[in-house]
């Protein structure tokens, strides 16, 4: 055993040497090439006194950035995550303008902006000499992992928690947001992500699950998260009770849509035990968090879901990388936009003003932070966790589901896959990784640009009210958007109109993705169609005959072209008029109709079949919310020692009984169950039984918040 020990920190101490040795050799170079930066004195020194100097300053910046970087970090814990990112640089560069004043005889000189590249590339290169040498030493980097590991059971078992010693398997589900079922199939068999197609082909089965009609992350991640979207109509609506706009992707929206959930089925989520929620809406009970909507408009010590930038950030490497790749895809970004306007391709939406920011956030910093916090919990033994990778969803949003950009952001989803896949190899306890996504993406002209006018206009002009020559655009929902301002101490709670509109006679209406809500805010409950017709003749007619409109859903009926009428509690009425919209769409219609805060008006734009397009009421190229095409059916993908998930998945709390039943079988964390909940068969639905029939398709293998510490 003594042998084994003095081994060990042999080898730590030869990896030591090497890095110092590199970051010398690196630091010389640079003293070569920068004008402003040198390594002697004023009278010249010996190529010996030189190379000293270069190993005192490369090993004290060296000690300082392990030292003294993780303590400046977590005091800047309160700075918003993006002003981080930015201050990386020049941290840094203080370390290196303290590291080279402790040199004797002032022989280490460089100017402050110099001094900002100097210990940008000597970070880069010291972690990659480091992480070169951890690679080759396959045996030192386990026993490294497996150090953490046996640390995180000591302190467990002092607190008197529950270790990984001898644990079952636990679970990790990763969430492509976005990412339908045909969308994976056509990347996994177009080598765009081999680490999927590796799983499909060894390990792995997969089908696709339809969803509710809101076809969007905030009602797909609740019901999964927390077994209930009960009563969530769409992404965002106005309840006449409260006469408030509710918005999923607004922190005090979330927060409350959460506590619906956990009273209305009596439990605390999926993640209840052992459990680990990272970049969602929702935390599904979990006590570690990263990332999480539903915490972040708290303020004080309450709210640590900003913590796992602390713990990615800590690492100046990390946060170099980070930050050269959010650079170089605000780049990426600028040039596909400039691209696509000069081949004038079609269709095609504003991807200027802050969109490159977001984007390049979407898809680079909330990456690298999640996929770090996942490691994290793997290597901590956690049972459950629960990600989601928002990249993808961003980018279809203005750059269309298929196509290059997408394509790109796919392969860099699948890289993060593998390197989770490799940690899990070397975790202190077996992990299961369960790939499955929210929705899927539908393309498609948005209604402004095809007809020229927003919903809004058309409501308005059918309400005989005046109508702006102007037409304007409806923001686009995307999540990203809210994570951006939550990571900026800035959460999304609209003011004044926005989210307490005037209970005024002009109706209002809001839009998610393809699906248009309509509600009159002076009628107190739902408006029924008769005083729609007394009061606005033209409304229903005018919106019933757009061509951009492919049905209402007005007070349990639904309405389409040429005064075509289907009662909902009449069988087989609903089914026969959305056909065409797919199976189950009247089931999910009719669920729909039974929530408390249905709109007075629902309306889904028109739908071909033969192309998969839909018209969005909002400004997105890739859109989701409602019915119509491949936005409807998201996948599930699971190892297959799991059990099989069933011959049908329909909406989101049935893929939520799934995940819980695997969690039994893993023998990992039971879901509590609260009183009044006994009687309900253990991740059956709460509300409204589904009705039978759905997509059971496969493709066969082919070729409330405690703290957040991520260690």
């Amino acid at each position: 055993m003594l042998r084994g020990r003095w081994r060990t920190a042999g080898s730590a101490l030869v990896r030591v040497i090497l890095v110092w040795a590199v970051s010398t050799l690196t630091m010389l170079a640079l003293a070569g090439i920068l004008p402003d930066f040198r390594l002697q004195s004023g009278d010249g020194d010996s190529v010996t006194q030189i190379g000293l100097t270069a190993a005192w300053g490369a090993g004290a910046f060296g000690l300082l950035s392990a030292l003294v970087w993780p303590v400046l970090v977590r005091a800047l814990l309160l700075v918003p995550a993006l002003v981080l990112g930015l201050l990386v640089f020049f941290l840094n560069g203080s370390l290196l303008l303290l590291a080279l004043s402790l040199i004797p005889a002032g022989r280490g000189e460089v100017a402050p902006e110099t001094a900002v590249v100097v210990a940008a590339v000597m970070s880069a290169v010291a972690s990659a000499t480091s992480t070169a040498l951890a690679v080759r030493d396959d045996e030192a980097y386990r026993r490294r992992l497996y150090r953490l590991a046996d640390r995180r059971r000591r302190r467990q078992g002092r607190a008197g928690g529950r270790g990984p010693a001898g644990a079952a398997p636990g679970l990790v589900f990763l969430q492509l947001d976005g990412v339908g079922y045909e969308a994976l199939r056509r990347a996994s068999g177009s080598a765009l992500m081999p680490t999927v197609r590796a799983w499909l082909d060894d390990s792995h089965r997969i089908t696709s699950w339809r969803t509710d009609w809101s076809s969007q992350t905030g009602a797909s991640q609740l019901g999964i998260l927390h077994g209930s979207n009960f009563d969530v109509p769409a992404f965002r609506w106005y309840e006449k009770d409260t006469g408030e706009v509710v918005v999923c992707n607004r922190p005090t929206s979330a927060a409350e849509l959460q506590r619906r959930a956990v009273g209305r089925t009596g439990d605390g989520g999926l993640l209840t035990l052992d459990g680990a929620s990272r970049g969602n809406l929702f935390s599904g009970g979990a006590d570690q968090l990263a990332l999480v909507l539903s915490v972040s408009a708290r303020r004080g010590r309450a709210n640590r879901s900003r913590a796992g930038y602390f713990a990615y950030f800590s690492d100046p490497a990390n946060a170099v990388r980070t930050a050269l790749s959010f650079v170089a895809e605000v780049a990426r970004e600028i040039g596909q936009s400039v691209r696509a306007r000069i081949r004038g391709e079609q269709p095609r939406v504003s991807r200027g003003g802050l969109y490159p920011l977001i984007r390049a956030f979407a898809t680079v910093v909330e990456r690298d932070v999640v996929v770090a916090a996942v490691i994290g919990d793997m290597l901590a033994g956690r049972a459950a966790v629960y990600a989601d990778l928002v990249a993808y969803d961003e980018v279809a949003h203005h750059s269309g589901p298929s196509g290059r950009d997408t394509d790109q952001v796919l392969a860099r989803l699948d890289r993060s896959l593998a390197l989770i896949a490799r940690v899990a190899e070397h975790a202190p306890r077996q992990y299961r990784i369960v790939l499955l996504s929210d929705h899927g993406q539908s393309p498609g002209e948005t209604f402004l640009s095809r007809y020229g006018l927003t919903l809004k206009d058309l409501v308005r002009a059918g309400c005989g009210l005046p109508v702006s020559r102007r037409a304007g655009r409806t923001r686009s929902g995307a999540e990203a958007r809210a994570a951006v301002l939550a990571a900026l101490h800035r959460p999304v709670e609209e003011e004044g109109e926005e989210a307490r509109p005037e209970r005024g006679s002009a109706p209002l209406v809001l839009a998610s993705g393809n699906l248009g809500l309509i509600s009159f805010p002076a009628v107190p409950g739902r408006a029924s169609r008769e005083w729609i017709e007394r009061t606005h003749p033209a409304l229903l007619a005018t919106l019933a005959n757009h061509p951009g409109v492919g049905f209402l859903l007005v007070d349990g009926v639904v309405l389409g072209p040429g005064g075509a009428t289907a009662r909902l509690d009449v069988p087989g009425e609903a089914e026969e008029f959305l056909a065409s919209f797919g199976p189950g769409a009247a089931g999910a219609v009719r669920r729909t109709d039974s929530f408390p805060h249905v709109a007075d008006i629902m309306v889904n734009s028109a739908y071909d079949p033969r192309t998969g397009a839909v018209h969005a009421f909002e400004e997105q190229i890739g859109s989701h919310g409602g019915l119509g095409g491949e936005q409807g059916h998201p996948f599930l993908m699971w190892p297959t020692d799991l059990s099989d998930p069933g011959a049908e998945l329909v909406g989101a709390e049935s893929v939520h009984a799934v995940l819980r039943r695997w969690l039994r079988e893993a023998d990992g964390p039971q879901v509590p169950v609260g009183p009044g909940a006994a009687a309900r068969p253990a991740g059956g639905p709460v509300e409204d039984p589904r009705p039978e029939g759905g997509s059971g398709a496969t493709f066969p293998p082919t070729g409330v918040p405690a703290r957040d510490e991520i260690r």
